[in-house]
C-alpha cells in the first residue's frame, strides 16, 4: 500500500526533529568544559604564583663560589671570655682527584647517598616526592631529599634552617651548580669535602687515618664504611663505636647490593668481616697534636654537631663557649702528671667533669688520662659506669624529701632484709647499725636504708625525680638501681647534683652559648633552665651532703677546709663471676666515684680501668675524692662562696636522737641526746618524747613507829602509775648522819626493822626512770626512848660494879675481879647483872648474849651499817676489894 505523502510542514517538523540534541547530553559537555577551563586557569595562576613565589625565595641566593666550594673554612672558638682558643678545620685532610676515586668507593658512595646522581640536573624529583610524603606525614624537615649536589652547596652559602626558603635556594643553587660543573667534578667536590671524625675531612684522609691505605687499596667492606660514616660521623667512627659503625657497613653493602653495584654473595662475605679486623693498631694511631683542650672541644663538637646541621670544620662559624682556660688546664695537669695524687699506672683512667652550679655551663673537661688518639674516647661524656652511692640523693632521699616529705631526721632501721624479689641486700661492711637518721645512712653511705627509702618512694616516682635530673634512666629499671645498679654518665651525674645546689633548678650541661655564622646571623644554644624540684629538697639534700663530707665517707679526703661543700662517695662492686674470672683479690672494685658542688661549682669524677678487669685497691679508691679536693680547692680559691641558702618551706627541729619513729624532744631531753635538723614546714612529727620527762615528786610520805616489832613503817603515794619502768630509791640518815641508800623498790612502802630507841631519823624517797629522777618527797621522825633499870648494868662482886649501856657496835663490859665469876648474861649487856657463885675473875667477864647491841649485834638498823648511835660509857670502876675497870665503848 503506498504511503501517503507528506505535506510541507511535516517534513520541516520531522527534520527539527532529527537535529535537536538531547538537553542532558548537552548539559553534561557544559559541565566538564568549565571545569577543564577553570582547572586551566587555576593552574596557570598556580604556576604563576610558585615561579612568583620560588622568585621571591631564591632572590637573596648568594652567587657561586668556587673557592669556597673546594677550600673550607674553619671554625674559630672563644672562651668564656670571649677570647680565642683555637681554629678548627682543613688542618687534617688529603685532597683526591675525581680520577683517582677508585669506581669501588664511588659505587659505595652513590649507593648510599644518591643512587641517581648522574641521572638528575641537581634535584631528584623521584627522591623529593617521597620526603615529600614522609614530611606531610611526620612533619616538616622529617626526612630529607638532597642529593649529592645540594649537600655541596648547602654548608657553605646558606643558613641551615629547615625552611621551605632555604630548600628553594638550596635547589637553585644545585641548578646552577650542575649548570657550571660536571658530575665528577661535583662528586671530587663531595669526596673532599665531607667530615670523617677524627678531626678530618675526606674520604682519602679517613682511608689512612683508619685503615692506614690509599683508596686503590680499599677492600670492599672498608669502602663500605667509609661511605656509611658522613650520616652520623661520630656515632660511626670504628675506633670508638665499632658495633655501631659495623651495622652501618653492612646497610652500606644492602644498598650496594640492591642497586647492583655488588652480587649477593659479594654482600654477604663483606658483612661476615669484623670492624676491627682491618683497623690499623692502636700503636699506630696519629698521636694527638698540639691543639689545645682536646677533651673539651671534643663536647663542643659534639654538641654543634647534634644541635645544628653545621659542620663545624668547614663552615667558618664563630663559636662561643663556656670553656675556663684555666680550670681546663689545671684538669688536665692533675690527670696527666703526679701533681695532686700518685697514680698506681699508666693504664688507671680517669674522667672529670667541672660546671658553673649556677648556670650549668661546663668549664672543664677531662677527658682521661694519656690520651694518645685525637678525638678519642671520652671519659667524660662518652663512657657509662655504674655510680654506686652517688645515686642516693637522686633516687633515694631526694624523691623522699619531695613527694613523702621526709625530714633529715627521719628515722630508718638498718637491719637484714631482702630486695622484692627476695634477693638479700647487704651494707658494704656486712653490720647493721639500728636505728638511725637518713641524714647518717647517707653520710656513712649505707645500703640498707637507702633501699628502704627507694621502696617508700616507689619505682616509677624515683626513676621520674631522676630523669627529670637529666639522668637517661631506660628500662630496665629495678630496685638494685637504688644502690647505683644503672650505668651513668659523669657529665650526667654532675648535672643532676648541680641542681641541688642551685634550690632545685636544672640545666642541662652545655659548652655553646653561641654560634655567628659567616653573615653574622646569631644562634642562641643555650638551653632552657627548668624547676625539677622543692627548694626544701634541694637544701635539706645539700645540707646532708655536707655531713657526707664533714661526718661521713668524703671526711678524710675531700672535705676542704672553711669551704661550704657537699658531696658523696661511691664504689661498685665485682659479681662473684667477674671475681673467679677476673682473680679480683679481696676489697677490690672496678669504679670509684666522687660528685660534689658548692654554691659556685659543681665537680663529678669517676676512676677506674676501661675494661673492669683491673681493680682499685685500698687508697686507689680514694683518687677520685682526692682530685675533686684539689680541683675544688684550685677554682674557689679567689672565688666568694656563700653557704647553701636556708629556704622559707623548710624549719629547724629539734628530734631526740634514737627515738623510733622519729619524735620531738622534750624539755628534760638532755642535750647531749638532742639532734638537730630539718623539717619540711608544717611536717613535723606528730610526738613528743616522753623518755626525759621530768617525774613527779612521790606524795604523802609518811612514817610510823610500830613499838611491838621496833619497826618503822614509811609508806608513800605516786600520782604517775602508768608511767613504766618506775622505781622508788630510799635513802635515811641517822641523827642528822650521812645519808645512805636503804633500797630501790618498785614498791610504795618499806620496813625498817631494829629502829634506835631514841634516834631521830630524817628519809628521803626519790621517783626513778632510766636516768629520769624527781624531786625527793622528805619526811622526819624519833623513834621513843625506854627507861634503863637502876640495877641495869651492875657487874662483879659487891665491892666493884660497873653501870654502863652500849648501843650500837659497842658493848658494855664488866671486867674486874669480884664474887661473882660468872659472865653477866642478857638480853642487853649492862642491863641484867651478871651472877655467879665462885668468887674469882670472871671467866668471861662483861659480855652478855649479844653484847655491844641493842637487839641485833653490831647494828642500829641493819647489821654493820650504822656504828654506835649512842656512845656506852663505863660509869663506876671496881672498888677497893676489886682492881679491875669497866670498860664500856660506843664506836
Amino acid at each position: 500500500m503506498a504511503q501517503k505523502p507528506q505535506t510541507r510542514e511535516e517534513r520541516r517538523r520531522q527534520q527539527a526533529a532529527k537535529n535537536e540534541k538531547p538537553k542532558g547530553k548537552k548539559a553534561k559537555k557544559g559541565l566538564f568544559k568549565k571545569i577543564f577551563l577553570t582547572l586551566i586557569l587555576l593552574g596557570i595562576i598556580g604556576m604563576l604564583t610558585g615561579i612568583a613565589t620560588f622568585a621571591f625565595m631564591i632572590k637573596d641566593t648568594p652567587k657561586l663560589d668556587e673557592s669556597l666550594l673546594k677550600d673550607p673554612i674553619s671554625s674559630k672558638i672563644y672562651d668564656k671570655d670571649k677570647q680565642l682558643v683555637t681554629e678548627v678545620g682543613s688542618q687534617n685532610r688529603d685532597y683526591v682527584s675525581y680520577e683517582d676515586i677508585p669506581k669501588l668507593v664511588e659505587d659505595a658512595f652513590l649507593a648510599t647517598e644518591d643512587v641517581r646522581f648522574y641521572k638528575h640536573n641537581g634535584i631528584d624529583v623521584i627522591r623529593l616526592g617521597g620526603a615529600v610524603i614522609a614530611n606531610v606525614t611526620n612533619g616538616f624537615g622529617s626526612e630529607g631529599a638532597s642529593t649529592i649536589t645540594q649537600q655541596v652547596v648547602k654548608n657553605y652559602f646558606l643558613g641551615f634552617e629547615k625552611t621551605l626558603s632555604r630548600k628553594a635556594q638550596e635547589a637553585w643553587l644545585a641548578y646552577q651548580l650542575e649548570q657550571k660543573y660536571t658530575k665528577h667534578q661535583i662528586f671530587e667536590m663531595y669526596v673532599n669535602k665531607i667530615y670523617m671524625s677524627e678531626n678530618m675531612h675526606g674520604v682519602l684522609t679517613a682511608s689512612r687515618t683508619y685503615f692506614g691505605k690509599d683508596l686503590d687499596q680499599l677492600e670492599l667492606h672498608e669502602a663500605a664504611l667509609l661511605a656509611g660514616m658522613p650520616q652520623s660521623p661520630n656515632n660511626y667512627n670504628p675506633f670508638t663505636n665499632p658495633e655501631s659503625a659495623e651495622k652501618r657497613r653492612n646497610i652500606v653493602l644492602s644498598l650496594m647490593h640492591q642497586h647492583g653495584f655488588i652480587s649477593k654473595e659479594q654482600m654477604e662475605q663483606a658483612q661476615k668481616i669484623p670492624v676491627e679486623s682491618s683497623l690499623v693498631s692502636e700503636e699506630n694511631r696519629k698521636k694527638k697534636n698540639e691543639e689545645p683542650y682536646d677533651a673539651f672541644i671534643d663536647i663542643v663538637i659534639e654538641e654543634v654537631t647534634a644541635k645544628t646541621d653545621f659542620d663545624i670544620f668547614s663552615d667558618g662559624l664563630e663559636i662561643y663557649t663556656t670553656l675556663d682556660p684555666n680550670a681546663q688546664k689545671h684538669v688536665e695537669n692533675i690527670l696527666n702528671t703526679d701533681a695532686a695524687v700518685q697514680f698506681p699506672n699508666n693504664e688507671m683512667q680517669a674522667g672529670i667533669t667541672l660546671l658553673d652550679t649556677k648556670t650549668g655551663e661546663i668549664r672543664a673537661i677531662g677527658g682521661g688520662r694519656n690520651q694518645q688518639v685525637k678525638r678519642g674516647l671520652n671519659y667524660a661524656i662518652d663512657v657509662k659506669r655504674q655510680p654506686g652511692s652517688t645515686i642516693k640523693p637522686i633516687l633515694d632521699y631526694g624523691p623522699a624529701i619531695e613527694y613523702l616529705h621526709w625530714g633529715t631526721y627521719h628515722m630508718l632501721e638498718d637491719k637484714p632484709m631482702t630486695y622484692s624479689n627476695g634477693d638479700p641486700i647487704r651494707n658494704w661492711n656486712n653490720k647493721y647499725n639500728g636505728i638511725m637518721t637518713i641524714r647518717m645512712a647517707l653520710a656513712k653511705s649505707i645500703n640498707i636504708p637507702a633501699l628502704q627509702t627507694f621502696q617508700a618512694v616507689g619505682l616509677d616516682k624515683a626513676r621520674e625525680f631522676g630523669t627529670n635530673l637529666g639522668l637517661t634512666l631506660d628500662d630496665p629499671f629495678y630496685e638494685s638501681a637504688a644502690i647505683g645498679a644503672k650505668e651513668i654518665a659523669p657529665i650526667e651525674m654532675a648535672g643532676a647534683y648541680a641542681a641541688f645546689g642551685n634550690n632545685g633548678f636544672y640545666t642541662e650541661p652545655y659548652s655553646v652559648k653561641k654560634i655567628v655564622l659567616r653573615d653574622k646571623t646569631e644562634m642562641d644554644l643555650t638551653p632552657e633552665t627548668k624547676v625539677v624540684m622543692k627548694d626544701y629538697t634541694a637544701f635539706m639534700v645539700s645540707d646532708m651532703l655536707k655531713t657526707a663530707i664533714t661526718q661521713g665517707t668524703g671526711a678524710s679526703y675531700a672535705n676542704i677546709a672553711n669551704l661550704p661543700v657537699a658531696g658523696k662517695t661511691g664504689t661498685t662492686n665485682y659479681t662473684e663471676k667477674d671475681i673467679e674470672t677476673f682473680g679480683i683479690k679481696d676489697g677490690g672494685v672496678p669504679d670509684s666515684w666522687f660528685v660534689g658542688y658548692t654554691t659556685r661549682y659543681t665537680a663529678s669524677v669517676w676512676t677506674g680501668y676501661s675494661d673492669r678487669k683491673t681493680a682499685l685497691y685500698g687508697t686507689e679508691q680514694k683518687i677520685s675524692q682526692m682530685l675533686f679536693k684539689d680541683l675544688m680547692t684550685y677554682v674557689s680559691k679567689d672565688v666568694d662562696t656563700p653557704d647553701f641558702t636556708v629556704p622559707n618551706s623548710v624549719e629547724r627541729v629539734k628530734i631526740e636522737k634514737g627515738s623510733f619513729p622519729a619524735m620531738l624532744a622534750s624539755e628534760f631531753t638532755p642535750k647531749d641526746q638532742i639532734l638537730y635538723e630539718w623539717a619540711v614546714k608544717g611536717n613535723l612529727p606528730n610526738e613528743t618524747s616522753k623518755k626525759f620527762e621530768k617525774l613527779e615528786t612521790p606524795s604523802k610520805l609518811e612514817a610510823a613507829y610500830d613499838e611491838v616489832k621496833n619497826e618503822i613503817i614509811l609508806t608513800w603515794e605516786f600520782k604517775q602509775d602508768n608511767k613504766q619502768d618506775v622505781q622508788f630509791e630510799v635513802t635515811a640518815s641517822l641523827d642528822e648522819g650521812p645519808e645512805q641508800e636503804l633500797t630501790k623498790t618498785t614498791e610504795k612502802s618499806i620496813t625498817i626493822a631494829n629502829a634506835v630507841p631514841g634516834g631521830i631519823y630524817s628519809f628521803k624517797v626519790t621517783a626513778i626512770r632510766g636516768d629520769q629522777r624527781s624531786e625527793p618527797a622528805t619526811a622526819k621522825m624519833e623513834v621513843p626512848d625506854f627507861t634503863v633499870p637502876d640495877n641495869a648494868g651492875e657487874n662483879g662482886g659487891t665491892d666493884g660494879n660497873g653501870n654502863g649501856r652500849g648501843n650500837g657496835n659497842g658493848g658494855g663490859n664488866g671486867n674486874g675481879t669480884g664474887n661473882d665469876t660468872g659472865p653477866g648474861s642478857g638480853t642487853v649487856p649492862g642491863t641484867d647483872p651478871g651472877t655467879g657463885t665462885d668468887p674469882g675473875t670472871g671467866t668471861d667477864p662483861g659480855t652478855g648474849t649479844d653484847p655491844g647491841t641493842g637487839t641485833d649485834p653490831g647494828t642500829g638498823t641493819d647489821p654493820g651499817t650504822n656504828p654506835g648511835i649512842r656512845p656506852g660509857s663505863g660509869d663506876d670502876t671496881g672498888g677497893a676489894a676489886g682492881t679491875g675497870t669497866t670498860n664500856d665503848s660506843g664506836n
